[in-house]
């Protein structure tokens, strides 16, 4: 079972520490969770390079495309890979830099009251059945310590910026599988909830 700890770590998962974050506002509740998708190369699954991008390590010359987000800081709380693997990189008491540029029902920079959590996916296509379990009991956890209201895709907080994690991914199984309210979640997603 995952475990949310007072420090904002998550026992049952790998950790490897970012050195991209910052503080919360003082007295921010965390009350929602976005959903993003990321692979690098892109479509590629199962290397090194997203912890090395995310601790800044990743060598900028390796890959033609790594070219274009050369210099990048970037990070989220948490990543799920392909095969349910779970990295935290960040504590849930400090400020992952994953929405960037984003609003959600009215408040801007979801950064400051938000928990990033990426898919090892491809923004647009499927996404593996154990990601959907394993980001069910993180999400979970996450509630269990954390007064989540809303869980949201990267598209939904920045849209027309940001299109992950996109089309492929089957936001009734997630409802389903969480059985949570649809007032938790984005109104195009919803369904007949």
């Amino acid at each position: 079972m995952l475990t949310l700890d007072d420090s904002g770590w998550m026992s049952g998962v790998r950790h490897c520490v970012s050195p991209n974050f910052g503080p919360r506002p003082e007295g921010t509740e965390v009350d929602l969770a976005v959903v993003h998708s990321i692979s690098l190369p892109p479509g590629q699954y199962g290397g090194g390079e997203i912890e090395q991008l995310f601790t800044n390590r990743l060598d900028w010359n390796a890959h033609p495309y790594f070219g274009e987000i050369r210099g990048m800081e970037v990070s989220a709380h948490f990543v799920v890979a392909r095969d349910g693997g779970i990295v935290q990189y960040v504590s849930t008491r400090d400020r992952a830099w994953h929405a960037g540029r984003s609003s959600w029902l009215g408040r801007e920079n979801c950064n400051d009251y938000s928990v990033g959590i990426e898919l090892e996916g491809l923004e647009g296509e499927t996404f593996e059945p154990v990601q959907y379990e394993r980001l069910a009991d993180l999400l979970i956890a996450l509630l269990r310590r954390l007064p989540l209201r809303s869980v949201a895709g990267h598209e939904h907080v920045a849209p027309g910026r940001k299109f992950d994690p996109g089309a492929g991914f089957d936001w009734p199984a997630l409802i389903d599988r969480l059985g949570w309210p649809g007032r938790y979640f984005p109104e195009a997603v919803r369904g007949t909830r």
